[in-house]
C-alpha cells in the first residue's frame, strides 16, 4: 500500500495524533483538548477577552466561547467586567483553574518537545514556515480572495 504523502492528509493526521495524546493524558481531569488548550492559553493571557483568545488560538468566537462556557460552568474559569471599560469581560482563572492549569503544564511541555525532537532545527524551521504558509493562504481563501473561488 503506497503511504499518503498529501500535506493536507498529512496536517490532519498531526493534528489528530496530537489530539488524542493530549486526550489520552487528560482522561483522568475530564478536560477536552480544546479545554486544556484554552485553560493553557487563559494562563498565559489572564485577564484577556473572549475575542482576543480566540483569535490567539485561531478558534472562531463562537467555538471559543463554548469552550470557555464548559470551563466556567466548572469552576476553572471566572469573567469579570473589565474596570476599564466596561463593554468587555475579561477571562480570568479560579484558584481551582489556576492549580489544576499549572499540575497539566506538563503535559503540554512533553508533547511539544515530543513533535519538536522528532525534527531538526532545519526541519522545524521549514515545517514551521511551510505551515505558516499554507495557514495564510487558507485564510485568504476564507476572506474570500479570488485565489480561493470555484469558477462558475
Amino acid at each position: 500500500m503506497q503511504r499518503q504523502r498529501s500535506l493536507g492528509f498529512l496536517i490532519a493526521l498531526a493534528h489528530r495524533r496530537i489530539r488524542h495524546t493530549v486526550a489520552a493524558r487528560l482522561s483522568d481531569v475530564d478536560l477536552s483538548p480544546p479545554q486544556f488548550w484554552m485553560l493553557v492559553r487563559i494562563l498565559e493571557h489572564e485577564g484577556g477577552s473572549l475575542g482576543e483568545l480566540a483569535e490567539q488560538a485561531r478558534l472562531d468566537e463562537p467555538t471559543a466561547s463554548r469552550v470557555v462556557f464548559a470551563l466556567v460552568r466548572r469552576g476553572l474559569v471566572r469573567s469579570e467586567v473589565d474596570p476599564g471599560d466596561r463593554r468587555r469581560a475579561r477571562l480570568l482563572m479560579t484558584p481551582e483553574g489556576r492549580r489544576l492549569t499549572r499540575r497539566l503544564l506538563p503535559v503540554s511541555e512533553r508533547i511539544r518537545v515530543a513533535v519538536e525532537e522528532a525534527l531538526t532545527p532545519a526541519e522545524r524551521d521549514a515545517v514551521a514556515s511551510g505551515l505558516q504558509k499554507v495557514i495564510a493562504r487558507l485564510e485568504g481563501m476564507e476572506a474570500g480572495s479570488e485565489e480561493g473561488r470555484v469558477a462558475s
